[in-house]
């Protein structure tokens, strides 16, 4: 699959949905310049943050991580501000915040109690009692590496539509900001906006009515995108027990969520309502989105 490149030099996986869409369809579906997603924005050059807002327009930022991951982030920071002196920066670069000065941040963690209660149920009570022994203590990795045997297990596609059953209120949280027309343009980001990220804007662009052939190609370009990073990534996902996959694009996931929603919901339209995003929220994101002319053909 071809990787288009990348306009930002300090952002990964980095693009407009819609001109993803448009590309494969090949009419324009979807309005371009509202819809953005990538990896996470905070190590983004001074140059970078500046365009994310002056040449995108971007108002929001919904972020999908954890707080265990904002707290790495963070140490990842402070641990370059310390070596600045053999890693030449500006001040301005040293200064800079992780948010980006001007753009409103939703910070809503996807992976939150509903998807941590889901994984412990699975636990035996062994486990169980070592997983709450070791998080008492602060070993919050070694405690997550209990968990990942089961992970393993379900995979990201089993994953992916256990979230779909369990992370309702997250669901809805993301829907609600995407409802209100003063948010746009919004960027979605997660750490490398590529599970977390991939599932919400799935549900988004089966909400539009875009086919899957399309849906695919947005989801599937994560992987060569996120490549030049895949090594560093892999100690991070090998440190908590899980392998290469969890850096993979799985080709079946797109196909069965989709019929996960099917069979299980019925409809998009009805599993949304089920989570709390009315007709008139769904209709509002129609609107944002769609091009009127091409999508009334399709």
């Amino acid at each position: 699959m071809e990787n288009k490149a990348n306009p930002f030099a300090t952002i990964l996986n980095f693009r407009d949905v819609a001109e993803v869409v448009n590309t494969t369809i090949g009419t324009t579906y979807l309005k371009t310049g509202l819809l953005y997603r990538g990896a996470r924005p905070d190590e983004a050059s001074p140059e970078d943050r500046k365009r994310l807002v002056n040449d995108y327009g971007i108002r929001d930022v919904i972020d999908l991580r954890t707080k265990t991951e904002h707290i790495q982030q963070a140490e990842k920071r402070d641990a370059r501000i310390k070596s600045s002196a053999a890693v030449p920066q500006t001040n301005n670069q040293v200064a800079e915040p992780l948010k980006i000065p001007g753009v409103t941040y939703h910070e809503i963690n996807f992976n939150g109690n509903a998807f941590s209660k889901m994984l412990i149920n699975k636990l035996t009570w062994s486990e169980f009692g070592r997983l709450v022994w070791l998080m008492a203590r602060g070993y919050r990795l070694d405690a997550i590496k209990i968990l990942s045997p089961h992970m393993r297990a379900a995979g990201l596609v089993g994953l992916a539509k256990d979230s779909l059953d369990v992370c309702t209120k997250e669901v809805y949280q993301v829907f609600a900001v995407l409802a209100e027309s003063g948010n746009w343009p919004v960027m979605l980001h997660c750490t490398q906006g590529k599970d977390r990220t991939g599932l919400t804007v799935m549900l988004v662009l089966i909400l539009l009515g875009v086919p899957r052939e399309a849906i695919e190609k947005d989801y599937l370009v994560s992987e060569p995108n996120l490549l030049s990073e895949k090594e560093e990534r892999m100690k991070e996902i090998e440190s908590i027990g899980l392998t290469e996959h969890f850096a993979s694009c799985p080709p079946e996931l797109v196909p069965e969520v989709l019929n996960h929603i099917t069979e299980k919901y019925g409809s998009v339209e009805k599993y949304l309502l089920g989570v709390g995003v009315t007709t008139e929220m769904q209709e509002t994101i129609k609107t944002m989105l769609l091009n009127g002319t091409d999508a009334s053909t399709m």
